[in-house]
């Protein structure tokens, strides 16, 4: 980019508080995902009852909104409407000779994203003995340098990325629905394999429900089919958690019926670890989400190793009646899953307690447990990698995307040539 031109020509910082108009406009919030838009878009003036908006920014349509704390990933963009935005958000106007599309992509490209990225502040260093939280300061920002383009070319880019990545965004989209309906297949294989074995599903899942199955299966309750049924460790991580140690195992390690453990690891000391038996996980026993995603359930795999769990209902099964895997598989279908959640507790913080004991299950002889267990792993397993595709998938879409943009604004691509 050889002809070019410092932000600071091109935007203007405002600090202007939202005052008495707050009440009247709608709140703004800002994404990587969709740039600027209101926080809840049904409602004009939908916001949190006990926010404070007198220190809030007013922003008018067309300016330009940036997360300070995260504009080095791309959270930023224009403002479609008047409203008001956070606090920690930057207002800017823009020069009004500037194409603001052309602006916001410049701004969302790679090239700009990374250059944002050197400039922040704040990591790694301590404030008042708390992590300072990365900051883009608007100086920084405004003495980044952008090219110099006629407004004709602004427009001509600005048209022709609004309709590639308009065509690119439209692909994303579906491939999104397509991951979504493979996930609503997935919900009911459990539920199709038991139906096609006769279990017929009450049209309640209140204390009165009654399943009808063949000859030879059971319906018990779950505190009856447990052997024990204890929480893990409740309580603050900050001081416990080591870089290397024993695993210990969260909510956010509860996928898809696996415990996904590298997605995010945690660990707790040997000795930490030695002192609370009672949280040892062993193999078969099955993992109930309490708080948060309530009702999602896992087994420990045979070979886990050595490992304690936080705030994870812990269910260990009487083997002559059930086996962990059938059992997690159970609470996985549509039916175990529901019967979990009316049984949730706390309106504003929904959580799951001892009262999942009342849980009824299916339960058939062993070997077609094991036979239930078999089929829906292989089904569900191949849904998996359905989805693991789709997902690369997108990936690439939005990497292409991205790399689209700023070819585009740096000028590799020749936009009147391209369309």
């Amino acid at each position: 980019m050889t002809d070019s031109v410092r932000l600071k020509w091109l935007l203007t910082e405002s600090d202007v508080r939202a005052g008495a108009e707050a009440e009247a406009l709608p709140l703004l919030s800002v994404s990587i995902s969709w740039g600027v838009r209101r926080r809840d878009a049904s409602d004009m003036t939908t916001r949190a009852a006990s926010e404070d908006l007198s220190n809030y920014k007013l922003c008018r349509a067309g300016d330009l909104v940036i997360n300070r704390m995260r504009a080095f990933q791309g959270a930023l963009g224009i403002a479609p409407e008047d409203g008001v935005v956070s606090p920690d958000y930057a207002v800017l106007r823009v020069d009004p000779r500037i194409d603001k599309r052309w602006l916001n992509y410049f701004l969302t490209s790679g090239y700009s994203v990374s250059t944002m990225a050197s400039l922040v502040r704040g990591i790694g260093g301590t404030e008042a003995g708390n992590v300072r939280t990365p900051r883009l300061n608007i100086s920084d920002l405004q003495s980044m340098i952008a090219p110099l383009v006629s407004a004709d070319e602004q427009r001509a880019i600005a048209d022709y990325l609004d309709r590639e990545t308009a065509r690119i965004d439209t692909l994303i989209e579906e491939q999104q629905r397509l991951i979504e309906l493979l996930r609503e297949r997935r919900e009911v294989v459990i539920d199709e394999e038991l139906a096609k074995r006769g279990v017929r599903a009450p049209t309640s899942l209140d204390g009165s429900a009654r399943y009808e199955v063949p000859d030879g299966w059971q319906v018990v309750l779950l505190g009856r089919a447990l052997r024990q049924l204890t929480n893990g460790f409740v309580g603050p991580t900050r001081d416990i958690l080591v870089e290397d140690g024993v695993r210990y195992i969260q909510s956010t390690h509860i996928k898809a019926g696996r415990i996904d453990f590298e997605r995010r690891p945690f660990y707790v000391s040997r000795e930490w670890h030695d002192e609370r038996p009672r949280i040892h996980l062993q193999a078969g026993d099955v993992l109930i989400v309490q708080t948060g995603d309530i009702g999602k359930v896992a087994v420990v795999p045979p070979g886990f190793g050595d490992a304690s769990c936080h705030a994870l209902q812990i269910a260990r099964v009487r083997p002559e009646l059930l086996s962990g895997e059938y059992l997690a598989t159970f609470l996985s279908s549509r039916l175990g899953y529901n019967s979990l959640l009316v049984r949730a507790t706390g309106a504003l913080h929904p959580h799951l307690e001892a009262g999942i004991r009342a849980v009824p299950l299916v339960v058939p002889p062993c070997p077609v447990q094991a036979e239930i267990v078999q089929s829906s792993a292989e089904q569900t397993a191949k849904i998996d990698v359905l989805i693991a595709e789709t997902e690369r998938f997108i990936e690439l879409a939005r990497e292409r995307r991205a790399a689209l943009i700023t070819a585009a604004v740096t000028g590799q691509i020749d936009v009147r040539e391209a369309t």
